[in-house]
């Protein structure tokens, strides 16, 4: 039976989906079977993130209203060969519930054994379909004062019904944390209150498909921490600290 786990996040714009495909991949990586499902219908990017877009055939709401099955729909990873995705559509035909949802979700769990369901962004409905299939939940904040605003709100309600909330600060400038200029990201796991999960540093490798399945430190952290209950996290700072991290710290802001 697989670990159901939401990925989502207070705010939008977050890197909420970037991080999904990351830990994924880390997870992958280890051979364990990984399942990303995007249920982030009408705004789905799961699949281009994953670079499997032209492969998609049947998606989640085809195995809702009956059209193939659930295993027809996953699409397999071209990288990595336990990995798989299940897309969502941009318009519904229909209302998709909860329940149908979950059916689909648990129809799949005995072939995995982490899930990890992208979810749409805020606490609205499609956040609430989200949240029905999971019994777990990854927040991801940025260490920006309106991101962790809305991450509290998040986080706070879905301590009523997880049974696991992992926080994971993300776009992390170590530079500017180093100037005072941002808060570092022990700050934002004080404030959030939820379990520290994984720190991810400003990176735009990290965003590009390719560069996803070389190796990457942050995620590969993030990933022990979730399977070994760890709390072993990235450091984004030290290399801005003394003499020769000024140095760095000015360059960094003139590039």
């Amino acid at each position: 039976m697989a670990r159901k786990i939401v990925v989502t996040s207070g705010k939008g714009g977050v890197g909420k989906t970037t991080v999904c495909a990351n830990l994924g991949i880390a997870l992958a990586k280890r051979s364990h079977r990984v399942l990303l499902v995007d249920l982030d219908l009408g705004l789905n990017n799961l699949d281009v993130v994953m670079g499997v877009e032209n492969k998609i055939v049947y998606d989640l709401v085809d195995v809702v209203e009956c059209r193939c099955r659930a295993q027809q729909a996953i699409v397999q990873d071209e990288n990595e060969p336990t990995l798989y995705t299940l897309s969502s559509c941009h318009t519904a035909r229909r209302q998709v519930t909860p329940d149908a949802v979950n059916k689909v979700i648990n129809r799949l769990s005995d072939s995995f054994e982490y899930i990890f369901i992208d979810c749409p962004a805020g606490i609205d409905v499609g956040f609430r379909r989200a949240v029905n299939c999971a019994d777990e939940a990854i927040v991801v904040v940025t260490p920006h004062l309106s991101s962790v605003r809305d991450a509290d709100k998040t986080v706070g309600y879905l301590k009523d019904c997880m049974t696991y909330v992992g926080v994971v600060v993300n776009r992390v400038r170590g530079d500017l944390i180093a100037d005072g200029e941002m808060l570092s990201a022990f700050e934002v796991f004080s404030l959030l209150g939820g379990t520290p999960l994984g720190i991810v540093p400003e990176n735009d490798d990290i965003n590009v498909c390719d560069n996803m399945y070389r190796t990457n430190k942050p995620f590969e952290l993030l990933a022990d921490n979730l399977v070994c209950g760890t709390k072993k996290m990235y450091d984004c700072v030290s290399t801005f600290r003394g003499i020769f991290g000024k140095l760095k710290r000015r360059l960094k802001r003139h590039k």
